[in-house]
């Protein structure tokens, strides 16, 4: 399980995060924008928009579009893209082992809950902050 999830801010107009990297990674896997957002549960546009959010901040392109074949056209990442992404799970091992160094003895000392009772928990703050 990886302990610390993290975005990095390259510029005010540029961050990278866990979501823009399993959408790439998911680009790579599917060759399609499509199945990439259908398998990660989000909408094609909004899919389109990270994409987008990518192209603009950088000066090469993260993925490059298909043409042709049986299923015709697709996209697919660029070396740059795959750079991208290799970059970050780089950058996450080593950032992961830090926090399992800083946090781990805290570890045995956490509460496993059910994941319906994390909602549960969510709920009440959300309905005690109305209240208040």
């Amino acid at each position: 399980m990886q302990l610390i999830r993290f975005r990095v801010d390259l510029s005010p107009r540029c961050s990278l995060g866990p979501g823009k990297i399993a959408l790439l990674e998911a680009i790579a896997e599917q060759g399609s924008l499509t199945r990439a957002a259908a398998k990660l549960g989000m909408s094609y546009r909004y899919a389109w928009l990270l994409v987008e959010d990518l192209r603009l901040a950088f000066t090469e392109p993260v993925t490059r579009a298909t043409v042709g074949g049986r299923k015709g056209g697709g996209v697919e990442l660029t070396k740059f893209g795959t750079s991208l992404v290799k970059r970050y799970h780089l950058a996450t091992r080593r950032i992961d082992a830090i926090g399992r160094g800083t946090f781990g003895p805290l570890l045995r000392k956490t509460v496993v809950r059910p994941a319906a009772a994390k909602g549960a928990a969510r709920r009440r703050v959300r309905s005690i902050k109305r209240a208040a």
